[in-house]
């Protein structure tokens, strides 16, 4: 898709708009949660480590939301889609926004979601919209980056203490659930896959499992059972959790609507 193709309303202007804008919320979302590691991680070079790593997610959720304010057309803007909305108008998989938990929980969650976004951001820079394929090609130089950092850090909480290896489980276990929405395709996505622009995340499925399962193994640890899974953020249903971020998240914009500095 050229930019002449964003002159007028249409309907696949919608649909890319709406694309664009959740992934701009999983990256908002899970760029905040890395964002409250900042002067509480283990030790100062993680403490700026983990700090680069969530503005990495911040620059691109603005990458995404500014294409959707030049698809809307109406005078949005990226302060609009971050700061305005509600929880269930935010369509983010659930993974995103749960509270940062332990170092373990945090680096579990990162590996998780490294692994997919190095596939995801791979495919969409096969995307025939040009803006969404520039994104995600600058995008994946960062994730690869992401997925050295994490893979280093479950290879060494996995093999190190007993308590380490413990809580690094446990953080798996807890997650575990959350993995299935990474791969489920909706209506929207399922028409953009038709027209190649968006992603089929359903095909990833096989290749994350075989990765991520290469590095638990390497690291002592094992895959859990695929006994439970909850979903619903693409559709705006969410745990509770998304609510208390987005006040912390909104509150300045909130208290001063429209304020520029």
């Amino acid at each position: 898709m050229n930019n002449a193709d964003l002159q007028g309303p249409s309907s696949r202007n919608q649909q890319v708009m709406q694309y664009a804008i959740r992934l701009g919320d999983d990256a908002l979302v899970l760029g905040h949660r890395l964002s409250e590691w900042s002067s509480k991680a283990p030790f100062l070079e993680e403490d700026l480590a983990l700090s680069n790593v969530a503005l990495d997610y911040i620059g691109r959720a603005r990458m995404f939301y500014g294409y959707a304010s030049e698809l809307a057309a109406d005078g949005r803007t990226e302060d609009d889609f971050a700061y305005t909305r509600n929880e269930r108008e935010f369509q983010n998989l659930l993974i995103h926004e749960l509270p940062k938990g332990d170092f373990a929980f945090t680096m579990v969650r990162q590996l998780i979601v490294d692994i997919f976004n190095t596939h995801f951001l791979h495919q969409l820079e096969q995307s025939s919209d040009q803006t969404l394929s520039g994104v995600a090609a600058k995008a994946i130089k960062e994730t690869r980056y992401h997925l050295r950092r994490s893979r280093e850090w479950i290879t060494r909480l996995g093999g190190g203490t007993e308590e380490s290896q413990q809580r690094t489980q446990k953080a798996l276990n807890s997650l575990w659930g959350y993995t299935p929405e990474l791969f489920e395709l909706d209506e929207l996505e399922q028409q953009l896959c038709n027209n190649n622009i968006g992603v089929n995340n359903t095909l990833l499925s096989a290749i994350w499992h075989q990765q991520i399962a290469d590095i638990l193994t390497e690291a002592g640890l094992t895959v859990p059972e695929n006994s439970w899974t909850v979903k619903g953020g693409r559709s705006g249903y969410h745990t509770e959790n998304l609510g208390h971020l987005l006040t912390e998240l909104q509150f300045v914009h909130r208290s001063m609507p429209g304020l520029e500095w």
